[in-house]
């Protein structure tokens, strides 16, 4: 840039940002000599601040840092703000900077006052992870779409969970943790739940199998601490201390950091939550909150269209109810081009092209800015710690002059607070006493336990039944057939006795005795029946 085109650009810059509406202060302008000039200085406008932004750059270049100014600035402005911690080094906004020679000198050079401040802060964990309050969400306000980028489900296995919770709806079984999810699909799959399988029509067997495979998995991850109530009300994330200062809500996410997906589409969900509770406010003079979305490009690693689809709704409309968000990654190419056209300020850290790949993302880059007198090819790789390409929109809505900028050192403690400020933030917060204990009331999981539990009892009575029916008739059976067996053998023996009485009879012998004896017999029987009996 030649000396003229130098002046001149200052020149726009002086202009461009010379807001009249109350903004945040950035740093200022560098010149191409690399020397602060402070009498340009670098302003966001509280009002442009729900026209979302980008804050992009190679790891090591400052993005953390950015973060803890821009939440530093709009505390003191009275807006609440939330971010995501992914390594635990934001806490230090509850810890005065120490200061010392370097930030002396940078804010020496930049003619801008800086005093070492806490920040009001409120810490939040995944599931019991970390330090903070625990934030859980339940499956059913999650929803299909999310759960599926969680699950890494195709688009085939998305609209075949969609159809689970259809059906759990449909059956007023509420999905609340894990276990009720699994417990919906393992009916599902079933022999008892094949015809509510049948009924679903698009949801194969072994699709339900897939999933519930992935849910199996998840739970056996630890996904399941995410999932539950008391589901977090995200109108605690817009709180304001009694003297004015926005609260900074840190999700802490150290303790997660191997579930990347899963804590990325968990902030989504924080997102989207916001979306559907707070009423529209058009274009306030401030945002109402500015939620920060760190490590944004695994939101969009592997995501499907209809992830990307709700995405990119959630983030058109979210800023008529007044909220700004801000995507916190390596490089703009990480977003895709529908949600990056919707990021209106811009502040990029410096990038490096020692590959072709790094090379085509430098230049794709570059050609998404407005254009100006700097080389940003050259100059965003040159850039050094503490520097970088801004531009926002103005009070008019039109983007500024693209400005080299020194940024302005946080008044924060740079780094992690330490153990016993996090243990004061924990113990003393009231999101703690309101989220610390986790409920399991009755859901999915316990109604299909008793369907199960009264389908069984009714199977093993009627078994029962059959069986004493069964041994009734058995028993009936060997009772018919042992009075018939019975009267056959009386029968017998009635005959085979008169047969041999009437051979005594008819014989001689007898014939012979019945005469000799037959007066004595006939006086026997005479005294008998007339009560006479002989004396001897």
């Amino acid at each position: 840039m030649s000396e003229q085109s130098a002046s001149s650009q200052i020149d726009l810059i002086r202009e461009g940002y010379a807001f009249t509406e109350p903004s945040i202060l950035l740093g200022a302008a560098v010149d191409d000599q690399g020397q602060i000039v402070s009498d340009a200085p670098v302003r966001l406008p509280l009002g442009s601040m729900n026209r979302h932004g980008l804050v992009a750059g190679a790891t090591g270049t400052g993005k953390t840092v950015t973060l803890q100014v821009l939440a530093e600035q709009l505390s003191d402005a009275g807006v609440p703000v939330f971010l995501s911690d992914v390594k635990g080094d934001l806490t230090g906004l509850a810890t005065p900077a120490a200061g010392g020679e370097k930030i002396e000198e940078r804010m020496g050079e930049l003619a801008q006052e800086w005093t070492g401040t806490s920040y009001p802060v409120q810490l939040l964990n995944l599931g019991g992870l970390g330090a903070g309050a625990p934030v859980r969400a339940t499956i059913t306000d999650f929803g299909p779409t999310l759960l599926s980028k969680v699950l890494r489900l195709n688009k085939t296995q998305e609209s075949s969970l969609g159809l689970v919770f259809h059906w759990a709806d449909q059956q007023g079984l509420a999905l609340l943790d894990l276990k009720d999810l699994q417990a919906v699909v393992q009916h599902l799959v079933s022999d008892e739940g094949k015809a509510d399988l049948k009924s679903l029509g698009g949801l194969a067997t072994s699709t339900a199998g897939v999933i519930l495979r992935e849910l199996v998995a998840l739970s056996a991850a630890g996904g399941d601490r995410f999932f539950g109530e008391p589901a977090f009300d995200t109108a605690d994330l817009m709180q304001v201390t009694p003297d004015g200062k926005g609260v900074i809500t840190c999700l802490e996410l150290p303790g997660v950091q191997d579930k990347p997906v899963l804590f990325s589409t968990f902030l989504m969900w924080l997102l989207a939550d916001l979306f559907q509770d707070l009423p529209e406010v058009g274009n306030p003079d401030k945002p109402k909150l500015v939620f920060f979305f760190d490590e944004a490009h695994l939101l969009f690693d592997d995501a499907s269209d209809a992830f990307l689809d709700a995405v990119e709704q959630a983030v058109r409309l979210i800023r008529s109810k007044g909220v700004g968000v801000f995507f916190v990654t390596q490089a703009p190419t990480d977003v895709p081009d529908s949600v990056l056209a919707q990021l209106g300020n811009r502040v990029q850290h410096a990038l490096r092209a020692h590959t072709p790949n790094d090379a085509k993302a430098l230049k794709a880059t570059v050609s998404t800015y407005p254009t100006s007198g700097y080389d940003l090819a050259e100059v965003l790789t040159s850039l050094r710690t503490g520097e970088a390409v801004v531009t926002v929109l103005s009070e008019k809505g039109a983007p500024t002059p693209v400005a080299r900028t020194m940024l302005r050192a946080p008044q924060g403690q740079i780094g992690p607070s330490d153990e016993s400020v996090l243990d004061r933030l924990t113990t003393g917060s009231p999101l703690t006493a309101k989220y610390g204990t986790a409920l399991d009331r009755e859901s999915a999981y316990e109604l299909l336990g008793a369907r199960v539990k009264a389908a069984a009892e009714a199977r093993a009575a009627e078994e029962a039944r059959v069986a004493a029916e069964k041994a009734r008739e058995k028993e009936e059976r060997e009772r018919a057939r042992s009075t018939s067996s019975g009267g056959s053998r009386s029968r017998s023996r009635a005959k085979e006795d008169s047969g041999i009485v009437e051979q005594v009879v008819t014989s001689t012998a007898f014939k012979s005795m019945l005469r000799s004896a037959g007066t004595v017999i006939g006086r026997e029987i005479t005294r008998s029946i007339f009560g006479t009996r002989s004396k001897r």
